[in-house]
């Protein structure tokens, strides 16, 4: 059975940090691309960040680069982890990560236009990130 557990979300302050995981089960990351995506009340899914395939390419939305960080565990092969830094208000929302194959693997596309949900193999059942003072 493929699933997709994320955890590490909660509470914190501005300019705080936090760090998210999504462990798979059921698949082999090395053929997969592993994107985050959020969603804040009343606001469109968007992407956030990928890491595609064994040679970990990875991609990042223009409001979290050089905030946050996407990678995979070379021991844990199959959990990615995304290192959230100098959180602020705006990045509060639910954090979700997903697995997806073929064109879903081109970072870039995926982040800047997210795909249609049912597209991807997998969804975790999301993570609440708040921001706040």
């Amino acid at each position: 059975q493929v699933q997709l557990v994320e955890s590490g979300g909660g509470l914190v302050q501005p300019g705080g940090s936090l760090r998210l995981s999504c462990v798979a089960s059921g698949l082999d990351l090395d053929y997969y691309a592993v994107t985050w995506f959020r969603q804040a009340p009343g606001k469109e899914r968007e992407g956030v960040s990928c890491i595609a395939g064994a040679l970990r390419s990875t991609s990042y939305a223009d409001s979290v680069k050089g905030r946050f960080t996407i990678s995979r565990d070379f021991n844990a092969k199959n959990t990615v982890y995304l290192q959230m830094n100098n959180l602020k208000p705006d990045d509060t929302a639910v954090y979700y990560c997903a697995a997806g194959r073929g064109p879903l693997t081109v970072c870039p596309k995926v982040v800047h236009t997210p795909p249609e949900r049912e597209s991807y193999d997998a969804w975790g059942q999301g993570t609440q990130v708040t921001v706040s003072s």
